[in-house]
C-alpha cells in the first residue's frame, strides 16, 4: 500500500513538474509576441458561405448510448427484460451471502467439538455446535442431540439423523436456483418475442406502403436485433452467477459429507 501512495505521489509531482515547465516555456513566447510591433491593419475579409468550419458531432456517454438502446428496443419488451435481470441479480447476490456466511473451517470445528466432548461430554459438544454457524455445525448438533451414550443402538440413530438432517441443508443450499435458472431461460424468450413482432411490425409496414424499401423496414428489423441482444445479455450475465452458486452449493456439500464421516467416526471413538 505504501509503494502504491509513493508511485501515485511520484506522478502528480511528474505531473505539476510538467505543466509548470509548459506554463514557463508558454511565458517567454508570449512576451515575445507581445514585443513585436502589430502588423499594418488589412481589409476585412468576408468568408464566403460555404467555407464555414464543420459542426462535429458529440459520441454521446455509454448510459446515454444505453438508453437510447433501451428507448429503441421497445419500452414494452425490454422492461420485462429488465425485470428479469433486476430479480435474478437480486436472488443471485442473496444466494452467494448466504452461501459465504454458511462456509465453516469444518476441521477448527472437528477439532473443537471432539475437544469439547472429551472434556466436557455431550452438553458441551452440543454447546459448541450451537454457538457455530453453518449447516456443518447444524448437522453436528442433530447428531449429538440423538446420541445417548448408554445406548449401544444410538450410533446407528445418529448416522440416521446426519444423513436427513443433511438432505434438509442441501435443499436450504439450493433454495432460490429454480427462480434464477427460469430468469436464464426466461430473458432470452422474452428478446425472440420482440424479435418476433419487430419482424410483424416490419411486414405490416410492407403491406401498408405497397413497396419494400430499407427506410421503411428499418425500425422493426432494429427493434428486433435490441431486443434479442438485450435478452441475451442478461442470460449471460446470471448464467455466471449461476454456476458461481452451483459450485458453491457442491464445495459445502463434499465439506458437509466429509465432516458427517468424521463426526460419526469421533462420537464411536468417545463411546469406546
Amino acid at each position: 500500500m505504501k509503494k502504491f501512495f509513493t508511485v501515485i505521489a511520484l506522478i502528480g509531482i511528474f505531473t505539476f513538474g510538467a505543466s509548470n515547465l509548459a506554463k514557463a516555456q508558454e511565458t517567454p513566447a508570449a512576451t515575445e509576441t507581445a514585443a513585436q510591433p502589430a502588423p499594418a491593419a488589412q481589409p476585412a475579409v468576408t468568408p464566403a458561405p460555404d467555407a464555414a468550419a464543420p459542426v462535429v458531432a458529440e459520441t454521446p456517454g455509454f448510459h446515454q448510448a444505453l438508453k437510447q438502446k433501451f428507448i429503441e428496443g421497445g419500452p414494452m419488451f425490454m422492461s420485462f427484460v429488465l425485470i428479469s435481470l433486476i430479480l435474478g441479480l437480486a436472488i443471485a447476490i442473496e444466494r452467494i451471502i448466504y452461501l459465504n456466511l454458511a462456509s465453516t473451517n469444518t476441521k477448527k470445528l472437528l477439532k473443537t467439538v471432539e475437544t469439547a466432548l472429551t472434556d466436557g461430554g455431550v452438553e458441551a459438544a452440543k454447546e459448541v455446535c450451537r454457538g457455530t454457524r453453518g449447516p456443518v455445525a447444524s448437522i453436528f448438533y442433530q447428531g449429538l442431540e440423538r446420541y445417548n451414550p448408554k445406548d449401544a443402538s444410538s450410533i446407528e440413530n445418529v448416522e440416521k439423523s446426519i444423513v436427513a438432517y443433511g438432505g434438509v441443508q442441501m435443499g436450504r443450499l439450493e433454495t432460490g436456483l429454480s427462480w434464477i435458472a427460469l430468469f436464464i431461460a426466461l430473458a432470452p424468450m422474452l428478446g425472440f418475442l420482440g424479435t418476433v413482432i419487430g419482424m410483424i411490425s416490419a411486414f405490416d409496414a410492407i403491406e401498408v406502403a405497397g413497396d419494400i424499401s430499407p427506410t421503411l423496414v428499418a425500425s422493426g428489423i432494429k427493434v428486433a436485433l435490441i431486443t434479442t441482444v438485450a435478452g441475451l445479455i442478461v442470460a449471460m450475465i446470471l448464467q455466471v452467477f449461476y454456476n458461481y452458486i452451483v459450485a458453491k452449493i457442491d464445495s459445502i456439500v463434499n465439506e458437509m459429507e466429509d465432516a458427517s464421516i468424521s463426526m460419526v467416526d469421533i462420537i464411536t471413538k468417545y463411546k469406546a
